[in-house]
């Protein structure tokens, strides 16, 4: 990917990840900021806002630095095992693993006293995001790209949100998550498109450069007659 649309990559996934923390923000802890929109507060609205849209593009920095560790990570993953379908096997399991670890850990670290079901349901949050990103990741390229992309939003989206996964505050725990999610989401399916858009880029400056040099060999023959 060329460095224009790295940049791009950057400053939309940062821009998609403030608005998101902005209108989720509101949405998560709405009874803490019900009174500034009964009282039609429109200062204190906006001021609230432009502060979750702040905490949003801290939350997509980090989901940017997630992606690009896991882009890493999938590397020495596929140098290691030597085969895809052998390190689609182990992110299967890790993912597994993760998922377990989101529910029974945490049901065992804050659940005393209150049923699973909750637990349960943020888990199934993550996962159904995962399978329709997974799905329309694997329409973009092919078959093989399905698990990598599940792995991606179960497992870095978990590691990202352990910060907040760790306090179990309610009104924190999805206000971080659906902009983890919709960034992670974001960057995995707008990747092969910036790859496609660069290869095309590059290839247009070849043929722009060698129509130039052929230009200038043919004036010189002219000149030289």
């Amino acid at each position: 990917m060329n460095s224009r649309n790295l940049v791009k990559l950057f400053l939309t996934t940062l821009l998609i990840g403030g608005v998101t923390g902005g209108v989720v923000g509101f949405l998560a802890r709405w009874s803490e900021f019900k009174p500034y929109f009964s009282s039609f507060e429109i200062s204190a609205i906006l001021s609230t806002f432009l502060w979750l849209f702040g905490v949003g593009l801290i939350f997509s920095v980090i989901s940017q630095a997630g992606f690009f560790a896991y882009l890493t990570i999938h590397r020495f993953g596929l140098g290691i095992f030597k085969s895809a379908s052998l390190w689609n096997a182990v992110q299967l399991v890790l993912i597994l693993f993760v998922v377990f670890d989101l529910v029974y850990l945490r049901y065992l670290n804050f659940g005393s006293g209150e049923g699973i079901s909750s637990y349960i349901v943020l888990a199934l949050v993550v996962l159904a995001a995962a399978l329709i990103t997974a799905y329309f990741k694997m329409k973009q390229t092919n078959k093989q790209s399905f698990i990598p992309a599940m792995f991606f939003m179960v497992v870095a989206t978990v590691l990202e949100w352990i910060p907040v996964l760790s306090s179990n505050d309610e009104g924190w725990l999805y206000f971080m998550l659906f902009p983890l999610l919709v960034c992670n989401a974001y960057q995995l399916l707008v990747l092969s498109k910036l790859i496609d858009r660069s290869q095309k880029e590059l290839a247009s400056k070849k043929t722009r450069m060698q129509t130039k040099a052929k230009g200038k060999k043919l004036k010189a023959g002219e000149l030289g007659k």
